[in-house]
């Protein structure tokens, strides 16, 4: 399984999430996620990291409500449930507040604000755990090599860090030693950040004996050229996505976008001269890939549909408080991203003897 697909597969749920506030919506896309990294994640240390993403999510819906109840909230509500002691502030700082009232809806528009954004940090959570980072740098345009291995560094970090940390706990409980407390946090993290400063001491020595960052000579005109192309290439992928956003732009989103797209793809694949490296074994994009992405695009596509058509489905009402209701055709599309459980390949762990 091409890794760049479990990405696509991610990205298109976390699409979809972003597209609907509606808790019962976002709830069945992390059952998705979280049926499918069960089904086909690795022993790899890199798969024992959706855990921690999703109490991330749980933390942040924490700290989206605990914000909302400390600062207030621009949304009216008439069912006050209880008042906070005030704060005075001065005249500049019109428009906020510390303290005062708290209602009902205030907090049910802070919990739903809070439960996307901890649904979009799930799906990616489930990308992390799938996808193998040392095989999506292989992947890469050669115009990327360098950013994308400051970001497969900076996304095996965290996977490397809990690992590390579930192994310190279960030699502490092995020891009959206490894992929770200030003074077993304390004990746990200096061994976890000692392994994290080893561990970048061998990745940096481990680039520099591979000769990271050599680069071969181009000619001005072609790097002037790939520059144009590139930027170009973007902004016209940037203008073409808000056509597309937006009501009026529907009749020249969709060429723009095309253009940006492949003026940055010729831009990237100039830029690619600069790199000297080969690929060994480079990973193929075979119909599996192809179904895995095409079923995380499919949700993000439909959800996006379904929100022209029935956006009141998708968006429960806040004022006055609505009871949420799962619409039918929005659920049967997220349970498209159900797919990969049934056609990735079997990781060699979970395999029958």
């Amino acid at each position: 399984m091409h890794a760049g697909a479990w990405w696509i597969w991610a990205l298109g749920l976390a699409t979809a999430a972003s597209r609907t506030t509606n808790p019962l919506l976002l709830g069945l896309l992390v059952g998705v996620a979280g049926y499918v990294v069960a089904a086909r994640r690795t022993d790899a240390p890199w798969a024992r990291s959706y855990g921690a993403f999703v109490k991330l999510g749980l933390f942040v819906i924490g700290v989206r409500v605990l914000f909302s109840v400390v600062l207030g909230s621009p949304i009216p509500g008439t069912h006050v449930l209880f008042s906070l002691p005030e704060v005075p502030l001065p005249d500049w700082a019109r428009g906020v507040r510390i303290g005062g009232r708290v209602s009902a809806e205030q907090l049910l528009f802070a919990l739903y604000d809070g439960a996307k954004l901890a649904t979009l940090l799930v799906c990616v959570g489930a990308a992390n755990a799938l996808a193998n980072p040392a095989r999506l740098l292989k992947s890469l345009p050669g115009a990327l090599y360098e950013v994308g291995v400051a970001v497969v560094v900076a996304m095996t970090f965290a996977p490397n860090m809990v690992a590390d940390v579930v192994r310190l706990r279960t030699a502490r409980r092995l020891r009959g030693r206490p894992t929770g407390g200030i003074r077993a946090i304390v004990q746990i993290g200096l061994p976890v950040l000692e392994g994290a400063l080893e561990r970048s001491v061998a990745v940096a020595a481990s680039m520099d004996a591979r000769g990271y960052g050599r680069t071969a000579h181009v000619p001005p005109a072609v790097r002037r050229t790939t520059t144009v192309l590139t930027l170009g290439g973007l902004l016209g992928v940037c203008a073409g996505s808000y056509g597309l956003l937006a009501a009026e732009g529907a009749s020249y989103a969709l060429p723009l976008l095309a253009a940006g797209l492949l003026a940055a793809l010729a831009g990237l694949r100039l830029g690619g001269r600069r790199s000297v490296r080969t690929r060994y074994r480079p990973d193929r994009w075979g119909p599996r890939s192809w179904l895995v992405a095409g079923s995380g695009a499919a949700v993000a596509v439909l959800m996006i549909r379904a929100g022209t058509y029935g956006p009141e489905a998708l968006h429960p009402g806040v004022v006055p408080p609505t009871a949420p209701t799962l619409p039918l055709w929005p659920a049967a599309s997220i349970l498209i991203g159900l797919l990969p459980a049934f056609i990735a390949p079997v990781p060699a762990s979970q395999e029958k003897p």
